[in-house]
């Protein structure tokens, strides 16, 4: 989940040699204090720059504001840095781990006696206040040599780790990188007294007293770099704000959130359940929840074979050298289960549909009379993800893929990609996710020891992928570094009923696979050429769509996908009043037609019925009373409370029939049967 303000940035702006960032913004009238403050620039090659640098030579600059993307990382790292001052100013004994940005907020890990309690959240976010309050200056300084930086980290152990690895250190790392060893001081703003300071790369605000709005949300256990095989430290998260409101908004969306969790509504609903015993981040569905699973797995079987694909399917195991041909093993090793040894041979289970359908795809000679040809399946694979990121449906170690591969010739890669966007687009469309933008993931160039192929094969496929992004029309992000390793893919990030963006559907232009298998199709001259491979999963996986459409609908399913479509509810449930008889054959009638339907005939009250439809979020609530048994009609009672009465057993059949098959996305109710 993730809440982001992009606003355009400011046009660009010349910072003079030996002149600072600050004096250029300055000049150029941009604000400098309030909710759209310039807080650092970015350098022609990317860089992000505190606003006290200065260039050696006439420099243009984009001004980056606090209400950016850019801009509120940097607020929320230093809104981090605050928090580190704060807990070694109570807790002398802290030892200081990391402390990087995350979406809408940030967190910082420590290493001290005991765990946080509430209570000591409350004392550090009293003291933050102050600090903020002081207005202290960050500044940069940075070692020139790393005896000097480990001399003055010494009593830092987990400092002194990152100054020995600071080549190796993974993006979240704030500490290091960029081929240098910096630490940021916190100076008094009056007499410019050194209060605190940290290992950083940086930027960082001019000063405290741009941080608008932040608040502790809580604390938690993480193992140091993410890695159970290290020490356990405590790890405190916190959000921050340019200003008030802001900070407001945000704790109202969790509220909201937190009402439509999917891991409550599905306890609530009786959908799925995550059982100690089976283990951590392995769902199993119960019949309610399985019906949601089979009706959207049967409506997106369908959508392919309309779209022309073949569906197929693979096992659950394999052995290892399958993934040493495709290239996957040496990049996602740690996060697959370790293999099992059978027969003489390692095997693992599948975390991955495309090596297999490479093989389906070997089986036999192909022309390229054939291609495109789509291979389609729902293939179970296993992903072992570190414990401290599993979260309900949405980050599992055992999940559904609704995966396709399209195999193509180089020719028709952008017909077959603006296909595979058509297609996506209109799936989500049809589950009620209607507000996209696209996100394009490139390689990152420092770093090609984790992507294979050649650059030109780059170029050409991420050309391919941004053109026909653009053509849709949508908002296209860049992503720099985020490809998979063997080629550059599109995402689908879609907006819930909240406002929150989820990576919904994503498609990948593979160069490097095909090459491997040695995959070949005869060209029209009788050559034997190599095609392109094109990676599309409609949803990710079913089980995090199930979650994320549990959370945009709040539970309340429309009426295709409910579990529970109608329940007959008689105003009086004894046997000489016949409502409950009557209901049954009604209820009858329905299921005859394809509608879930069943009779509430337990003992309690007709309205506690009513609340219980309620609550597990029914469409229909059909009542019968001794005018409706007399009449032969029955009365509907909507979930948006509305009602209508004396309606006749066909038509009200026609009615929720009519509903449920159109496929509308939201609840029924009298206004729309009118």
């Amino acid at each position: 989940m993730s809440v982001s303000i992009s606003p355009p940035q400011a046009d660009p702006v010349v910072v003079r040699a030996g002149t600072t960032g600050a004096e250029a913004i300055a000049e150029a009238g941009l604000p400098v204090h309030g909710p759209k403050a310039i807080v650092v620039v970015r350098d022609p090659e990317g860089r992000l720059r505190d606003l006290d640098w200065s260039p050696a030579v006439d420099t243009a600059v984009e001004p980056v504001s606090i209400d950016s993307k850019d801009g509120l990382d940097v607020l929320r790292h230093s809104t981090a840095h605050v928090l580190a001052q704060a807990v070694q100013d109570i807790f002398p004994e802290a030892k200081l781990g990391i402390g990087p940005p995350i979406d809408n907020g940030f967190y910082y890990d420590f290493s001290v006696p005991k765990p946080f309690h509430p209570d000591d959240l409350d004392k550090i976010e009293k003291r933050m206040q102050e600090i903020v309050k002081s207005g202290q200056r960050f500044q940069r300084r940075r070692f020139e040599t790393l005896d000097e930086a480990k001399a003055e980290l010494k009593d830092e152990p987990f400092k002194l780790e990152l100054v020995d690895i600071k080549g190796d250190a993974g993006d979240d790392v704030m500490e290091v990188g960029g081929g240098e060893l910096t630490i940021y001081d916190n100076l008094d703003a009056k007499t410019g007294e050194r209060c605190w300071g940290d290992l950083c790369r940086g930027p960082h605000l001019p000063s405290t007293r741009l941080i608008g709005a932040f608040k502790l949300m809580r604390s938690a256990a993480a193992y140091w770099r993410g890695s159970e095989k290290n020490p356990q430290l405590q790890r405190v998260y916190g959000t921050a704000w340019p200003t008030r409101d802001q900070l407001k908004d945000y704790l109202k969306l969790l509220e909201e959130a937190a009402r439509r969790d999917h891991r409550k509504l599905g306890s609530d609903l009786d959908l799925f359940s995550f059982p100690d015993e089976i283990g951590s981040g392995l769902a199993v569905f119960h019949p309610k929840g399985g019906v949601i699973k089979r009706e959207m797995e049967d409506y997106v079987r369908a959508r392919h074979i309309e779209e022309g694909f073949q569906y197929v399917g693979t096992p659950h195991i394999t052995k290892e050298g399958l993934f040493h041909t495709s290239g996957h093993l040496p990049y996602y090793k740690d996060t697959m289960f370790p293999p099992m040894d059978m027969e003489g041979s390692d095997y693992y289970l599948k975390a991955m549909n495309c090596p297999m359908h490479n093989l389906i795809y070997k089986a036999r000679g192909r022309s390229y009379r054939e291609l495109p040809i789509r291979l389609f399946e729902f293939g179970s694979v296993y992903r072992f993800e570190k414990s401290g990121v599993i979260h309900g449906l949405t980050r599992v170690r055992g999940f559904t893929q609704d995966d396709s591969h399209s195999y193509v010739t180089k020719e028709q890669a952008a017909s077959e990609i603006k296909h595979l966007l058509d297609f996506v687009l209109g799936l989500l469309s049809d589950f009620g996710i209607t507000d996209f933008y696209l996100e394009l993931s490139t390689r990152d160039d420092s770093k090609p020891e984790k992507f294979v192929g050649s650059e030109q094969d780059w170029v050409t496929a991420t050309a391919v992928l941004e053109q026909c992004a653009l053509e849709t029309g949508l908002t296209l992000v860049p992503d720099p570094g985020g490809a998979a390793f063997y080629g550059p893919k599109i995402s689908v990030q879609a907006k819930d009923a909240i406002g929150r963006t989820w990576q919904m559907s994503t498609i990948q232009y593979d160069f490097n696979q095909p090459k491997g298998f040695e995959l070949e199709y005869q060209a029209a001259d009788g050559t034997r050429q190599q095609p392109v491979m094109i990676h599309c999963a409609k949803f990710g996986s079913i089980e995090r769509f199930i979650g994320v459409l549990t959370e945009h609908y709040a539970g309340a399913f429309p009426a295709w996908l409910a579990p529970i479509q109608v329940v007959g509810i008689p105003i009086r449930s004894d046997d000489e009043a016949g409502h409950t008889a009557y209901l049954y054959d009604f209820v009858a009638k329905l299921r005859k037609a394809g509608i879930r339907a069943e009779v509430d005939s337990s003992d309690e009250r007709m309205q506690k019925k009513i609340r219980t439809a309620q609550q597990q979020k029914i469409p229909f609530m059909a009542i019968v009373g001794d005018q409706d048994l007399a009449d032969g009609t029955v009365s509907f009672r909507y979930r948006d409370g509305s009602q209508r009465n004396g309606v006749s057993l066909d038509e009200a059949v026609a009615h929720v029939t009519e509903i449920v098959r159109s496929r509308v996305n939201t609840g029924p109710s009298a206004a729309e049967a009118a």
